[in-house]
């Protein structure tokens, strides 16, 4: 009898070891480091809250472009992609099972696309000659005269990275988010038809979205976190890190930049956990708007 205690625990094992290895020790190294000066050479040496006050008072690129960069993209990518999301899986789900499984799976391909690909592909869209797609159909429509350098120009980088990021949202929410619809108990439907419900939105509103908040919930939530994860869709794009007159510069790229470029840790840790937190307080209201409330 004792040692049936412990079986629930060994199912759990899998998950612990993974969660702590690759979430919890990476997490609590980022914090730890954030607290020092760290050239990936030479032993941490602690500085306090040095990197975050520099970070908040002296870091111009941060204040000026990373910061309202990020919570621009990031506001205007999450709740467009969650809704974008939705509204694709509930349209796929009034629809047969053949064709709704060949179109999920085109929408949910572009998530699985690898970066060097995605680049590509855009990147012969918005080609700064002739010989890109985008100019070339304006040129032959009469829109302009000559080539526009998209991918250079700072007023246009922003608006294709968040179109970009848009086409690439259809990703594991989106599943969830159809899974959810298709367990949706259609006698609530005839019940509610009974109780005064009319059109499909009032079905939406009061049937569908409170029957499925799980699916909501975890949909809003990859919505925060890929908003956060996607600012290296500009450098991509671009090929530069810092992107042009940091137009699209974001959070990501930032800590790539004092990480991977200039070797300060520390500096890129404490960015890290500053990332962290704004994902932590959209994780949150998203929690607040689909969790359930007992």
């Amino acid at each position: 009898m004792q040692t049936k205690r412990y079986v629930p625990y060994l199912f759990l094992a899998a998950y612990l070891i993974l969660f702590v290895t690759f979430i919890v020790i990476p997490v609590g190294m980022a914090i730890g480091l954030s607290f020092t000066d760290y050239n990936a050479v030479e032993a941490p040496e602690f500085v306090g809250f040095t990197n975050y006050i520099n970070l908040f008072t002296q870091d111009l690129i941060f204040l000026q472009y990373v910061l309202p960069n990020t919570v621009l993209f990031a506001v205007v990518v999450g709740p467009i992609g969650y809704v974008l999301a939705f509204f694709m899986a509930w349209s796929f789900s009034q629809l047969t099972k053949g064709p709704r499984t060949v179109l999920a799976l085109i929408c949910y391909s572009p998530s699985m696309t690898t970066g060097v690909a995605m680049t590509v592909l855009w990147r012969v869209i918005f080609l700064g000659n002739q010989n890109g797609l985008l100019n070339s159909a304006l040129i032959q429509l009469g829109f302009i005269n000559e080539p526009i350098a998209w991918l250079y120009d700072s007023r246009y980088i922003m608006p294709i990275a968040i179109l970009v990021a848009l086409w690439s949202s259809m990703g594991v929410g989106f599943l969830a988010m159809l899974a959810g619809l298709l367990n949706v108990d259609h006698e609530l439907y005839e019940a509610a038809s009974i109780d005064g419900v009319r059109n499909r939105f009032q079905e939406i509103f009061y049937i569908t979205i409170p029957s499925m908040k799980p699916q909501m919930l975890f949909g809003a939530v990859m919505a925060s976190v890929n908003a956060f994860q996607a600012g290296d869709i500009a450098v991509m794009l671009t090929g530069s890190n810092p992107t042009p007159e940091y137009a699209a510069q974001m959070m990501v790229n930032h800590i790539a930049d004092y990480g991977l470029t200039r070797y300060e840790m520390g500096y890129a840790a404490a960015i890290s956990v500053v990332l962290l937190v704004f994902i932590y307080f959209f994780s949150k209201v998203a929690r607040k708007l689909f969790g359930e409330k007992d």
